[in-house]
């Protein structure tokens, strides 16, 4: 018997970034706010972390509304008509319900129902993550043009009395549209996962404990140390390997859009790769604090706005986080 030949689908040679989108929590947490549960004080936390202020979200908005509001800035920066978009991924892991996913009811409500649609968890890095899919996704011909998310409200998991990491989370959302392009816009993803040091960062308890009154609700912890040598010294050769695989030089690039973890992390990474000073840093975190799967999105978006001189720059993004996760590409900004 013959097996009949199969269609195969064929896209875009590249693809590029087409438009940012932002929404933030819209209550600002200033340190002072924090300081007495964990018994620190402002001087500390900044010390630490650079972190000064953070955007938190009122009780009333969920991280699906931040993450709406973003996609519709990203769309209609984009110039991309909604119902163009069939494609709709949201790297979150503060979607409240297990199932559906955030993404099939955000494509709905931005207009581009009935887009493939679904959501990917992996932590801080599940914006490159999301990004590294779309740009496979359009290039293989089984999208045409991406909204891409990072969605967290991460005030929901937060415990006030935890010193590790509680006074780093923020809550926002950053979208970006990504579609066909004659030139190349998105680089090879690097990313890769260790999963012996799943301790290092995660929850501190599982729903079903919490369920059967075993444990209190689940909270995110870290063990900062750990992490923070891991973020410096292992992420600094993947953000080479990254730089390598697109085929340029630091010298090349415009900006440099790493997760914001902590500002001493971003800083001594800066240092390891060796940036010349004409490489733009992004600091979000300063006002923003640590959100996780937005952090690169919103950094991007606040970089774009505060240095529109960087437009069509090659910007160097690496995500990091629990799993542990990583991934990295360069990009051409919008």
């Amino acid at each position: 018997m013959t097996t009949p030949t199969i269609n195969q689908s064929a896209g875009s040679a590249h693809t590029r970034f087409l438009g940012f989108g932002a929404s933030r929590g819209d209550l600002a947490v200033p340190n002072d706010d924090l300081v007495e549960p964990i018994n620190s004080s402002d001087e500390w936390i900044q010390q630490r972390t650079g972190i000064v202020s953070r955007t938190r979200a009122s009780a009333g908005v969920l991280a699906i509304d931040m993450a709406t509001d973003a996609a519709h800035e990203a769309i209609r920066v984009s110039g991309v008509d909604p119902a163009d978009i069939d494609l709709v991924v949201i790297a979150t892991i503060s979607n409240v319900q297990q199932t559906p996913s955030m993404a099939a009811v955000v494509a709905d409500r931005v207009g581009s129902n009935p887009a493939a649609a679904y959501d990917i968890n992996a932590a801080c890095a599940g914006y490159t993550y999301a990004v590294a899919q779309a740009d496979a996704l359009i290039r293989s011909g089984a999208a045409r043009y991406a909204l891409v998310i990072g969605a967290e409200k991460l005030s929901d998991v937060v415990d006030p009395t935890d010193r590790t990491i509680s006074f780093l989370l923020g809550d926002g959302a950053g979208a970006a549209v990504i579609g066909p392009s004659d030139t190349p816009g998105i680089s090879p993803t690097v990313w890769g996962s260790d999963g012996s040091r799943a301790d290092a960062v995660g929850m501190n308890g599982t729903l079903v404990d919490y369920r059967d009154g075993k444990a209190e609700w689940p909270t995110l912890r870290q063990e900062g140390q750990t992490v923070f040598r891991w973020a410096v010294w292992e992420m600094a050769k993947v953000a080479r390997k990254a730089i390598d695989e697109a085929g340029i030089s630091p010298s090349d690039l415009a900006a440099f859009v790493p997760h914001q973890a902590n500002m001493r992390i971003i800083d001594e990474f800066a240092k390891q790769l060796g940036l010349p000073e004409s490489v733009v840093i992004a600091r979000d975190i300063e006002s923003t604090g640590n959100t996780s799967a937005a952090s690169i999105p919103l950094a991007t978006h606040r970089l774009l706005q505060g240095h529109p001189e960087l437009s069509g720059g090659l910007a160097l993004q690496i995500g990091f986080g629990a799993g542990l996760v990583y991934g990295a590409q360069i990009i051409v900004l919008p």
